[in-house]
């Protein structure tokens, strides 16, 4: 456990072990921990914090804390401490244990129930602590309340000893630490930066909160510390902070009643993609829900109702959703005492109350502003107009790059040759740079699964282009027209061609930039290639070592060295391919595409405001930025899934 300067301060009030109410066991999770935590590889382990932190957060918004603190400890475990009212200690009345045994271990239990614990939540209802000490090798729970000092330990989730007191105190709190179970998943290894993203949009989320988070498995400490006094307004403001924006400063729209609360803030950017987030008690809704459509039906109507009322718009004119969101960046943020979620994921929010609350705070707050910046509001609408009539006219461009039946080779443009295979899941397709190294891989694929597509000419830069003008690059439209699936709100996974898109580009600056290029054409509009898990990178080597007639293949610097050292460096030939081109198919085959050696780098989507700003920064207006990220980060390893 960490020492007393690790401990922070806050109020206490009546929290008991009354208001803990137990609804069933904890037998089902380790037998079947993917049904709780999702999953129990990267992603599942991070949730494990996630739920612990949590509840601090649900301490927070009951406004019983301030602080919370995460360590990634030398030893590989995680401590999560807060200064709320601590678990209550006393006994159960109907378990006859401490309620804090029975919150560790009984499925279903926690003061969210219909006690006057908690009136708003973004837990698992109870569940998320009691997993956490399920999967865990062991735990240590360690509670500052009514002046006393309460500490446990718990091995897989059984009790080594009843709860005890160890010490006085005039403080309030509760510090997990907790190993996960090597017996339960494929990684124990934390990611610092994966974590650090999650808490710095919790406290953008929650204004006056502080997150700090210190990884100690290195040779020194590293550490974060957030706090946003100006909770969602700022982070829209960060959102923003590399574009320029048609307002001075975000709009932000904030309603409470007796059972929820509603903040909204949002800013126009010169670009041409929406960029909008929205949230229910802290949890990202990112299937959207009621909260997301008051939003945005809204929006348009307010917009349209001013231009028509100020004569910007004709009356024969009508601007569409997504006329009057281009360029928007926003934060929608709702608390309720009582969420309705669709599907065990919490993805989508579905009480229909939100709906009319939001566009009601929206026609109250967002009418006014636009009345009272007539400048402004003139600019929007214009704006507006404009991507009408470029959405107008991408329209038509669109149409001829829909999939129309089944393909053929022989018609395909850019000159793709296609696998003979027409089942989805088991065909992939390369992108590959150029024709040569595009014939290359032709004659080296296995043509039963494996379908390659050379790009030919200049690749355009989706971040600084309208849609229509996307369109018009005939580089966009023959992978359009080869995946057959559709580009932003027409996409179709169902009419998916391959399984697997695979950049296949040459290791130098011009092979990524290319990469760099396609990326971001899907991230922008194809977003579900990559959160569903079909773009990878194809890692080609950089060197071929002949030793007579041993060879090797090296794919970096460092594995160089390390051939060189394991075969005694003799007189080796060392070949440095500058390009896809200089291999011959057959060392083509072997080396980068025969899935038995091959390695592959899975393009994820972990965190979508993360990867808005990188991309914002690589492929935007700003030289310098550009410039700066490139200098900071030009030595740095991808950390991509094999």
């Amino acid at each position: 456990m960490e020492e007393q300067n690790d401990k922070i301060m806050m109020k206490s009030t009546k929290y008991d072990e009354g208001d803990i109410q137990v609804l069933e066991g904890l037998e089902p999770v380790r037998k079947r921990p993917g049904m709780y935590i999702g999953s129990t590889d990267s992603r599942g382990l991070h949730h494990l914090i996630t739920e612990i932190v949590d509840n601090s957060i649900d301490e927070a918004l009951a406004g019983y804390c301030d602080h919370i603190k995460v360590i990634i400890n030398k030893d590989g475990s995680c401590t999560v401490i807060d200064n709320g009212r601590g678990i209550p200690c006393g006994i159960h009345k109907t378990e006859g244990k401490s309620a804090v045994e029975v919150v560790l271990t009984k499925l279903h239990a926690g003061g969210k129930f219909g006690g006057e614990g908690y009136k708003i939540s973004g837990g698992l209802h109870g569940v998320g602590l009691s997993c956490v000490n399920a999967l865990s090798e062991w735990l240590e729970v360690v509670v500052e309340q009514g002046g006393k000092i309460h500490k446990q330990l718990y091995k897989r989730g059984v009790p080594q000893e009843p709860l005890k007191v160890i010490g006085d105190t005039a403080q309030t709190g509760t510090s997990v630490t907790f190993m996960p179970d090597y017996e339960i998943f494929e990684t124990l290894n934390f990611d610092y930066n994966e974590l650090k993203s999650r808490f710095r949009e919790i406290a953008f989320l929650n204004k006056g909160l502080t997150i700090s988070i210190e990884d100690r498995r290195g040779e020194e400490s590293v550490g974060e510390t957030y706090r946003y006094d100006g909770g969602i307004v700022e982070f829209v403001d960060y959102l923003n902070k590399n574009k320029e924006t048609l307002f001075p400063e975000p709009v932000y729209v904030d309603v409470v009643n007796k059972t929820n609360e509603v903040e909204i803030a949002f800013q126009y950017n010169n670009g041409y993609n929406e960029f909008i987030n929205s949230y229910a008690n802290n949890i990202n809704t990112e299937e959207g829900g009621t909260h997301l459509e008051g939003f945005k039906a809204s929006l348009t109507k307010i917009i349209n109702d001013y231009g028509k009322a100020n004569k910007i718009l004709k009356d024969s004119e009508k601007l569409t959703g997504e006329d009057s969101r281009e360029g928007i960046t926003a934060i929608i943020s709702v608390k309720l005492t009582e969420p309705q979620f669709e599907g065990q994921t919490k993805t989508k929010l579905g009480n229909s109350e939100m709906r009319k609350i939001v566009a009601d705070a929206m026609q109250e707050k967002f009418g006014a502003y636009l009345e009272e910046n007539p400048n402004i509001a003139r600019e929007l609408i214009l704006k507006c107009i404009t991507a009408k009539r470029a959405r107008d006219a991408a329209r038509a461009a669109r149409e001829t790059t829909r999939r129309k039946g089944i393909l053929e080779s022989t018609t395909l443009p850019g000159k793709l040759t296609d696998c003979t295979n027409k089942d989805r899941k088991s065909s992939e397709i390369y992108l590959v740079e150029g024709e040569s190294a595009g014939g290359t891989a032709k004659q080296g694929r296995d043509r039963t699964f494996q379908a390659v597509l050379p790009l030919r000419g200049k690749i355009i830069n989706v971040e600084k282009a309208s849609l229509h003008k996307v369109l018009e690059s005939q580089v966009i439209k023959d992978m359009i027209t080869a995946f057959g699936c559709g580009i932003s709100n027409e996409f179709n996974e169902e009419k998916l061609r391959y399984d697997k898109i695979i950049i296949m580009t040459d290791a130098d600056v011009d092979g990524s930039h290319i990469r760099i290029l396609l990326l971001t054409f899907f991230f922008r509009f194809m977003q579900p290639l990559i959160e569903k898990g079909h773009v990878y990178i194809a890692q080609p080597p950089l060197y071929k070592i002949a030793n007579g007639k041993q060879v090797y293949y090296a794919y970096s610097d460092e594995e160089l060295d390390q051939i060189q050292e394991e075969i005694g460096r003799p007189k080796v030939e060392i070949q440095r391919y500058k390009g896809l081109g200089e291999m011959n198919s057959d060392q083509l085959w072997e080396t980068t595409m025969n899935p038995e050696n091959r390695i592959l780098l899975k393009v994820t989507m972990e965190d979508a405001f993360e990867a808005d700003e990188t991309f914002n920064k690589l492929m935007g207006e700003d030289v310098e930025l550009r410039r700066k990220f490139i200098e900071e980060n030009a030595t740095l390893v991808k950390d991509l899934d094999v």
